[in-house]
């Protein structure tokens, strides 16, 4: 069982890291940019291999990677053919390019994974109703436990997310539910009702509601390749969005620190996927994916959305930021990942729920 677990997070994490750092790689390669290094894990070497100019290795560290680009420090005694290949050289818009590459291929790997696992099938909950509440507009038009929704103002309905995202756009007005009863149709017309609910975050927002809740009833979600790769474009989207909301929503105090997890709860996580299928663990990776996507887009020096930040920042100004400003931004923001690090490992150790690292985290946190 163990054994599983720290199998699954190696492939995960290992896919994950190469992903973003072949993004730069081969982007810094398309923009003739010279590489000295390119490297899966940080710290001491373990194996490594030259290939003309490029030395690939598998470093000690496994919580990351990096491409050491020619000409990164203005340190480096570079030859004037070096030079016209060196990083701090290129013009802004080839920088942004390769800085840019290893967020959006995290992306693209998401956006592949989620188009594949739409193609295979992918489970979702159907449109079974398991329950009406007493007094709502669902039980006042005459719908029961264990009517199949149908179709809803005519339009197909095959999961139950449809009937949701169709009540919820409704902005009240009065829906035709189609459904099927005894294998007999019927046909209901609903106006939902505006309810107070609690979203994702906790907090309580204004939705269109009926009053139905799904039944544990699961159907397989087939697409053709263009359903499959649309559909993934709109569900890497939203997450997307989702989890930048839920940053604000941290940095706001709607939604607590705990909630955040680190190596640990990342390797329980994919261990527990990897025991439920091909599937699940392909899902957990797509999250994980668009979660590096973003939190590599943090404008936080050290990180790619840090020297984005630099690089727009000369755009606007046209001038270049001195390399003693950028290297004390970078020191701070060195700082800040390390206590983020720390803050995820002791929330991730809390959660084990060891005897003594509670009673400690106790004492600590008084």
């Amino acid at each position: 069982m163990f054994g599983i677990t720290i199998i699954s997070v190696i492939i995960l994490l290992g896919v994950l890291i190469f992903i973003h750092e072949f993004g730069h790689f081969l982007a810094a390669k398309m923009m003739g940019v010279g590489i000295q290094k390119f490297s899966l894990g940080f710290g001491p070497k373990l194996i490594g291999k030259k290939i003309g100019e490029t030395q690939y290795m598998l470093s000690l560290i496994p919580l990351g990677g990096y491409v050491k680009l020619l000409g990164e420090s203005d340190k480096e005694n570079l030859t004037s053919e070096e030079e016209k290949r060196s990083f701090l050289k290129q013009p802004l818009s080839k920088k942004i390019f390769i800085v840019a590459a290893g967020p959006v291929f995290n992306l693209v790997l998401t956006i592949f994974i989620f188009s594949f696992v739409y193609m295979v099938g992918i489970p979702a909950l159907g449109t079974k109703i398991g329950d009406v509440l007493t007094k709502s507009p669902a039980s006042f038009a005459g719908l029961q436990k264990g009517d199949i929704v149908k179709s809803i103002d005519q339009k197909k309905i095959s999961q139950w997310e449809e009937i949701s995202e169709a009540v919820s756009k409704s902005q009240g007005r009065k829906l035709r539910i189609s459904v099927e009863r005894n294998q007999q149709p019927l046909t209901f017309l609903i106006t939902p009702r505006l309810t107070k609910v609690k979203n994702l975050f906790g907090e309580f927002v204004e939705d269109y509601k009926i009053g139905v809740s799904p039944a544990d009833d699961l159907v397989i979600v087939r697409l053709n390749p263009i359903g499959a790769f649309v559909e993934s474009l709109q569900k890497t989207w939203f997450i997307s969005k989702l989890t930048l909301i839920g940053i604000v929503k941290i940095f706001e105090g709607v939604v607590s620190p705990k909630s955040l997890g680190g190596p640990i709860l990342i390797a329980q996580i994919a261990g527990t996927q990897a025991k439920k299928g091909l599937i699940p663990f392909l899902l957990f990776m797509a999250l994980l994916s668009i979660n590096l996507a973003i939190l590599n887009l943090l404008p936080i020096p050290v990180l790619d959305g840090g020297h984005l930040l630099f690089y727009f920042i000369e755009g606007i100004f046209k001038r270049e930021i001195s390399m003693k400003c950028k290297e004390m931004a970078q020191q701070v923001g060195f700082i800040i990942l390390i206590l983020l690090m720390i803050f995820v490992f002791m929330v991730d150790i809390e959660r084990l729920n060891i005897g003594f690292v509670k009673d400690f985290l106790k004492v600590f946190n008084k």
